[in-house]
């Protein structure tokens, strides 16, 4: 086996060792801090994130999440009932219904991301300055490959 092809297993064996449970924490403290908080599941939370950071309309949204329409049109409808999304119609094009984020809809981005942030921050203590500059010079690199496996996806579809 080659030195390239090791490292890449060694690099394998250690995402799979360290992103899915980490990731698995994350999602338990935004359910649970968006849930106490706000009564919004994760799911409503990462179309309200979405939304925020691309304002469209529903079809892209369903197509950006990988979501059916109908199945974004019931996120869509309750995160709209409860006064965190709005639907804004376009004057030249009364078809095109465009997603935001009302002022609730902010705040609560808001506060789940600042809870969250400082929940990370607390856990990184335990994390000296070369290691936090490590997972910092890393995560480049695992952007560019999320990049890529988004790339492909779409290319398939």
């Amino acid at each position: 086996m080659t030195s390239a092809v090791h490292i890449r297993e060694q690099a394998i064996d250690r995402f799979w060792d360290t992103v899915p449970p980490l990731w698995g924490r994350i999602r338990a403290h935004i359910r649970a801090t968006a849930t106490a908080n706000f009564d919004v599941t994760v799911e409503q939370f990462h179309v309200l994130r979405y939304v925020r950071r691309r304002p469209g309309s529903m079809s892209e949204l369903a197509a950006a999440k990988n979501i059916s329409r109908p199945a974004i049109s019931q996120a869509v409808e309750v995160l709209v009932q409860k006064g965190l999304l709005a639907r804004l119609e376009r004057p030249e094009d009364r078809r095109y219904i465009e997603l935001t984020l009302t002022q609730a809809g902010n705040e609560l981005l808001d506060t789940v991301f600042n809870e969250t942030r400082a929940w990370m921050r607390e856990g990184m203590k335990i994390l000296n300055e070369d290691e936090l500059k490590s997972i910092v010079k890393a995560m480049p690199a695992l952007k560019k490959m999320v990049d890529q496996f988004q790339a492909s996806s779409s290319r398939k579809a």
